[in-house]
Parts: C-alpha cells; structure tokens; sequence
C-alpha cells in the first residue's frame, strides 16, 4: 500500500531530523570511534606512514578495549591537501578527531579557530618534557597556547649523484662554496653528460610549500649577513618587500630554468614532480644535484616500493652554501609535521590518548627512523640505535644549528603562495626578475593588510 502525501511528508520530516542528528555527532558516529586524517603520499608505492600508523592503530585498541580506529586519509600534493584540510576542519560534521598539520600551517588555522589548545593534556603528560624548546615554540599560537604535537623535523641540503659527478669530472667530495659554484657544476654537467638533468630546484604554484621552502628560502636565507629574517621583521611586526636579496634569489631560479640546468619546465610545474625525482630520477641516475631534504632516503628504504641499498654509496651530500660564502657559510631551512585535535572534533579526550601512543620513546623512534626524521625527543636524539639507523642522519642533525624557521604567522600561507607566483614567473619566463618582485610586493600588501616594510 502506498503511504499518502501526509505520511510521506512525516517520513520526510523523521529522516532529515535523524541525519540531521547524526551530523550533529561530530567526526565520529560512534563515541567509540576515533578519526585520525593525515597525509597520504600520492605515490601508492610508499607507505611509511600507511605502515607506521596500521601498527599504532593496533596497539592504540588492544590498550583501549572497544575503541576503534579509523583513518581519514587524505591523498593530495601538499598545497591541495592543506585546502582539503581546512575544509574539513570547518564543520563538525566534518572535522576529524586528529589532524596532521604542517608547522607552516599551524598558526593560520588556529587564527581560524579550527584548533583546540591542548595545554591542559600537555600539563599531565610527562613525556612532553623531553621535547627540545624550539619544537614545541613550532606549535605554538600567538596567544601562547600550544595546539599540536611535533612528530619531527628535517633540515634541507644537496644531495648529488656521484655516477653522474665522476663522467663529469667534478669531485666526490663536492662541497659548493657559494651559489656560483653551485650553477658552475650544474653547467659541467649539463655540458658533460648529457642526457640527465644537472640540477633540480623545485618552482612554482603546482610545487606548493615545496617551492617556496626547499626552493626560494634555501636562497633567499642564505643572502645578507644572516643574522635577521629576511622575510619578516619581528620587531616592527611587518612583512619585509623584495629587497636584492629576494631579487637574487629568483634570479638564480630563473638562470637554472633559462640556462635549461634544471627539468624541463612542464615536468617542474606537474604537481607531482616529486614523487618522479624520488622514485625515478634520483635512483636511475638521472639528476645529477637535488635540492632537497632529510626525509628522502625514506623512499628508497626494503617496502617502500623504490627500493634502492644502494643509495648512500651512489649519493653525496652537501650543505647548500649562502649566496658568496658569507658567515655561517650555510644555511638550511626547518620545518615540520604536528599532532594536533580540531576544535570541532568529538572525541578530544580520546584523541590525545592517540597522541600519547603515538609518541612514546619506543613508538617515536621508530617513526623517526621510518620517516628519515631529525629527533625532536632528548631521549630518542641520545639513543645510539637512532643516530646510527641511517647514513646521512648525523649530517642533516648537524644542520640544524645552522638552520632556518619560517615566520609561521597566520599570514604565511598567502606570503608563501605570493612567492610560488613570483618564482613561476620567471621560471617560465613569463616575466622577469623585476616584474616579478614588484607582483610579488603587490600581491605582499595585499594579503597582509598592508603591514608591509621595506628594507
């Protein structure tokens, strides 16, 4: 029998409260179940953090009886990841119970009141004592509260295939001195082997924070005296316009793509370009000078889908110099990935019990050791077991007292995009250096509200 309009009409009414009432339940449906969301690689042959968390889930519910994991993987290069993220944060219908924030990212989301503080949890929790300071600065907010968890950080340096060095003559201990000497090996080899690539420097939109960390900032912090920021100024609380150190920074980005040093620009503008340097032009012998960071030899390790054992006999390392061989002579930057709970998730509480699991002595020196990480932790960074796992692991340590941090201000994620279009520009050639750096301080004023200053 069919129901008449008016019981259709009722039927309508009960379902839409029910779903209704089921959105209001927040990230999880069940008060037993936890949604964790991160960062899934979009090359489905590496499964480090796949690996690392499956095994967390495990010992996450056989220490918490009828509790239930589930994962929100989020599958994206990191600008599109960053944007599904903070979609997902703004509803409670929603918002998972845990999210992996990126350092860069920290501060914009919690202006956007899309975290919650978790110095409460922090208070009772001896192990965050064993966080070195500038870690737990990283997560911090403008108000003083802290609202994420570091899982890690990493440094930033060249790495350089020596097959490739040793056709081309150039030696195997190659250590630049200066940014001259940086172009002068990619032309030998351009000039010498054809056929690879001399020098990747990522670029552009498509690259996202990749570009503008492991690309511009490796030079732009390594001009001036290097003993102020060079992109803002903490005591004026202003934003800092493209001053010659920034212009030179881009001019070396468009020498290497002018000169045809670095990819063809097609494949550097593709989203994706770096899961092809890990997993094909790096292990293939293909680029002869990657400017890249600590956690690649994650790609290369037994399961991740690239293996390769070879790796540390077939590649050199070198510390990227400043720009004429000015003091320190080096530079690097550091970032970094955070544990943090939405301020809309269901289930806190439960989620900071996640956190906990996750990072325990045993459990954080496994992730550090499967990540290619750079400890955080006293007590895991003092661990022979750690320091040893990995060749390469002592020298991007090392970096870190001569690295960089971003100005994680809530505007950064705009300053960053601002210089993805600057680099971009004269990557393609679609303007030069000056133009470039004169959209770059327009696009600067902009997002900033004008909070701007020249220097």
């Amino acid at each position: 029998m069919r129901p008449t309009a008016a019981l259709s009409a009722l039927l309508t009414a009960v379902l839409a409260a029910t779903a209704l009432t089921a959105c209001g339940n927040g990230s999880g449906s069940s008060p037993n179940t936890l949604k964790v969301s991160y960062k899934q690689s979009t090359d489905n042959s590496v499964k480090v953090m796949d690996t690392y968390l499956a095994g967390i889930k495990k010992e996450f519910e056989k220490k918490y009886p009828g509790k239930k994991v589930e994962f929100v993987p989020i599958k994206a290069p990191d600008s599109e990841y960053y944007t599904k993220l903070q979609q997902m944060l703004r509803s409670p219908r929603t918002a998972p119970d845990l999210v992996y924030e990126d350092t860069f990212l920290i501060n914009s989301d919690i202006t956007s009141g899309y975290l919650k503080p978790l110095d409460p949890y922090l208070a009772t929790w001896p192990d965050w004592n064993q966080f070195i300071g500038t870690a737990k600065a990283a997560a911090k907010g403008q108000d003083g509260k802290t609202y994420g968890v570091p899982d890690g950080t990493d440094t930033r340096g060249l790495w350089f295939d020596k097959r490739i060095f040793k056709q081309a003559g150039l030696p195997l201990n190659w250590q630049p001195k200066n940014w001259d000497d940086v172009l002068a090996a990619a032309r030998t080899i351009k000039r010498k082997v054809p056929g690879v690539t001399p020098v990747n420097v990522y670029t552009g939109k498509p690259g996202g924070e990749r570009s503008t960390m492991q690309g511009f900032e490796m030079l732009l912090y390594g001009t001036g005296d290097g003993t102020s920021d060079p992109l803002y100024d903490s005591t004026a609380k202003k934003w800092i316009t493209a001053g010659q150190g920034f212009k030179d920074s881009l001019k070396f980005v468009e020498t290497v793509y002018k000169e045809r040093l670095g990819p063809d620009v097609s494949d550097a503008l593709d989203p994706n370009f770096a899961t092809t340097v890990n997993g094909e032009l790096l292990p293939q012998g293909k680029l002869g000078i990657d400017l890249d960071g600590s956690w690649l030899p994650q790609e290369w390790l037994p399961g991740s889908g690239h293996e390769w054992p070879d790796w540390s006999r077939q590649l050199g390392l070198a510390y990227m110099p400043t720009q004429h061989g000015q003091a320190p002579g080096k530079v690097s930057m550091s970032g970094g990935w955070t544990w943090a709970i939405p301020a809309r998730a269901a289930h806190p509480d439960l989620a900071f019990d996640f956190i906990r699991t996750l990072q325990t002595e045993a459990n954080a020196k496994k992730w550090y050791i499967a990540n290619s990480g750079i400890s955080l932790r006293k007590d895991v960074a003092a661990d022979p077991a750690y320091a040893t796992a990995q060749p390469g692991i002592r020298f991007f340590t090392d970096l870190v007292s001569s690295t960089h941090y971003r100005p994680a201000y809530p505007a950064y994620p705009k300053v960053s995009t601002a210089i993805q279009e600057a680099m971009e520009g004269v990557t393609t050639g679609d303007r030069s250096v000056e133009k470039a750096a004169s959209g770059y301080d327009d696009t600067l004023k902009d997002v900033t509200g004008g909070q701007v200053v020249r220097k």
